[in-house]
Parts: C-alpha cells; structure tokens; sequence
C-alpha cells in the first residue's frame, strides 16, 4: 500500500510531462505525417533529397561534431585538475567555471563578433605580428559557430565531468602505479574508464545544445544556415509550419540517435557500468 501512494506523488509531474511536453511532440511529428487527410513521407524524402537541406543538415552535424570534441579535450584536462584540488579552491575554480553561464548568449555571441571580424582583435593581433598579410574571413563561417559554441556549452561539460572525477577513488590510481603501471597508464586504464559516464553525460548536453542552439548560429554564421536557423526561417518568416515541424522532428530523431550511439559506446567502453 504504501508503494501505490509514492506512485501518486508521480501523478502531478507526469501529468504535467503528459500534457506540456508529451502531447505537443505527438501533435508536431503528427502533422508532419498527413497531408489532406492522407498519410505520407512526403515531407520528409522532401527534404532528405534537396540538395540545399542537406548541406544545411550536413553543416549541423560538423559544428556540433566539432563542439562536442573540442569541449571534451579542452575540459578534460581542466576537470581532472579542479576534481583533484582542496575544497575551497574547488569551489572557487567551478564558480569561475559557472560564470559564463550567468551572461547572456547574445552579449558572448556580440563580444565574439567584436574579437573574430575583419578588424578585430584576431586579425589585428596576426597582422601586427606579420603572421598574416590580408585579414582572416573568420566571422560567419562555421569556424565562428564553433568557436562561440565551445564557449558557452564548456562550462557544462566542465561541470559533469568534475562531479564523476572527484568520486573517483585516489587508491585506485595509487594501487596501479604499485603495481608496475605509470601514471599514464594508470590514468588511461582507471581514471578514463570510470570517467566515461561524465563524458557520455557531458558530450549528449554539448551535442544536443550545439545542435539546437539558435542564437549563437544566427549572430556568428550570418548567412550560413543550421537547422535550427532554417526551421526558424520556415516558421516565422515563411510562416510554414509544416515544414517547421518536419525539421523539428528531424532534429529530434537525430538526438535520440545520437543519444543511443553514446550509450552504446559507454557500454562498450566501460561494460560494468
């Protein structure tokens, strides 16, 4: 009896899940699946053979690609670093890892236009050394999407992967390296695998993000389009909201893919869970 009443506590968040979240989903990928009054694909194979979208898509993919890998070497090495630190310094190394977050993606997306166009503080800096004789077409291309989207999902991934280190029991390290292993080898054999569920965890938040993000996109790839610059293309000025719940749906078929590819490849790394 008493397990029945902890399922009610359920009821309100399932509820609420059910009628915000769940219902919204089916009623947009269901109206992606008929056209008057018949079911059809249409939509889709529309999409998958226009050679347009699938540079788009195609775009997507590498930048979020690229994010997710950039944000894992880079915040590996710091998230080792700040998990093996005494509790004061810890704690003052995740707040300076968390304030980016506390700033807007508009104004970050504004500063790194400032820092990345013709005039600034990257081609300055490379044309006053005489690295380079002509500025750098850096702004608007996938290069600045990229680099503006490290910028805000690191401190996620930084953040994940803190919490899973620090647990990592020290005595396991030291009972390898007792044993014959180096330091490498015991941070390869130990320390990697019981990090994988930090990093699973931490590149699904950077993918996911990377490639739903809007903001950054728009302001750092100006006329290079993402899906998600594309399906806001298609809903509010094409007003075409069929064609803004195909590529919603698409999107969300994407994430569940990659999502069990990752869990995939946690099982296989790290098979004991």
């Amino acid at each position: 009896m008493k397990k029945r009443y902890l399922y009610l506590l359920l009821a309100p968040g399932l509820l609420f899940l059910t009628v915000f979240m769940i219902v919204p989903l089916l009623l947009t990928v269901g109206s992606t699946l008929f056209r008057d009054g018949s079911f059809t694909f249409e939509t889709y194979t529309q999409y998958f053979t226009d050679a347009y979208f699938l540079d788009i898509l195609g775009t997507t993919l590498l930048v979020s690609v690229m994010t997710t890998v950039l944000c894992v070497v880079l915040g590996f090495p710091v998230a080792y670093y700040i998990s093996k630190l005494p509790p004061r310094k810890k704690s003052i190394m995740l707040a300076l890892a968390i304030f980016p977050l506390l700033t807007s993606s508009v104004v970050r997306s504004f500063s790194w236009m400032i820092i990345l166009g013709k005039n600034g503080m990257v081609n300055t800096l490379l044309t006053s050394l005489g690295f380079i004789e002509e500025p750098l077409s850096i702004l608007y291309t996938p290069t600045a999407m990229i680099i503006g989207l490290v910028h805000l999902f690191l401190p996620l991934i930084l953040i994940t992967l803190v919490g899973v280190l620090e647990s990592i029991d020290v005595d396991l390290v030291g009972a390898a390296q007792s044993l014959g292993a180096s330091k490498f080898t015991a941070f390869r054999k130990i320390v990697v695998p019981l990090s994988i569920p930090g990093l699973i965890i931490g590149s699904i938040l950077v993918f996911v993000g990377s490639l739903t993000a809007y903001t950054t996109p728009a302001l750092l790839g100006g006329k290079k389009r993402v899906v998600s610059t594309f399906l806001y293309q298609n809903a509010i000025t094409l007003n075409d909201w069929q064609a803004a719940s195909a590529i919603a749906t698409i999107m969300m078929i994407i994430t569940f893919i990659v999502i069990g590819l990752m869990n995939k490849a946690a099982a296989k790394f790290n098979p004991k869970g």
